[in-house]
């Protein structure tokens, strides 16, 4: 299991200094959809010149022209672009052909999808890297949870599975038990006042060690 870090809210500069600060126990470095839109493909240039080992993930939620806005992220150095599980099929077709063209990886996102255990079981027969199980933040601040769609996807569908949403050192275990290849956390890590901290025991409750 790998440990994602979702960098939503930030500058630039304060996600470089975030990045630097946690890098010795994250996996994959999140550029969140807010930042991405606020900071621009600038921001992928040049978090993949300053951390080259990482896997760097672009979540941009794609809702239509998925090939098109995948290339430009991908040939700015993003290893994995998202997509909407609720576009069109064409939109994540168009996904995963630039994944495939560039020799990156596509995620679609279950967010808002009313059946992601037969949707998953479509976009992983049309070569999809990985399927994510998502509570947005107006969810959460509804109650919600990825933990039931997590369980229910996981036991049907044999694809890579992120799980993200309102994940924290109270909530981890139960999805740490349902071995999902990805794990996402944000606020629980960026909103502390210690994310080194936060960030190295969230990674040990993963990896077990």
């Amino acid at each position: 299991m790998k440990l994602q870090l979702a960098i939503d809210v930030l500058t630039t500069d304060e996600a470089f200094a975030l990045v630097q600060e946690t890098r010795k126990y994250i996996d994959i470095i999140e550029i969140g959809t807010p930042l991405i839109k606020h900071e621009g493909i600038k921001l992928v240039k040049s978090m993949r010149t300053l951390f080259p080992e990482k896997t760097l993930l672009v979540d941009l939620k794609t809702m239509d022209v998925g090939e098109y806005e995948a290339n430009y992220c991908f040939e700015a150095g993003a290893d994995i672009v998202t997509v909407l599980g609720v576009a069109d099929i064409n939109t994540i077709k168009g996904t995963i052909k630039s994944a495939k063209k560039h020799g990156k990886k596509a995620l679609v996102d279950m967010i808002n999808v009313p059946n992601k255990t037969a949707l998953a079981k479509k976009v992983n027969k049309l070569g999809a890297d990985f399927v994510g199980i998502h509570s947005g933040i107006d969810q959460q601040n509804a109650g919600q949870s990825p933990l039931s769609d997590l369980k229910e996807v996981s036991k049907n569908v044999k694809i890579p599975l992120a799980v993200a949403g309102g994940i924290n050192l109270d909530t981890i275990d139960d999805i740490v038990k349902l071995k999902p290849e990805i794990i996402v956390v944000g606020g629980a890590i960026t909103g502390t006042k210690d994310p080194k901290k936060a960030a190295k025991a969230i990674a040990k409750r993963i990896k077990g060690k």
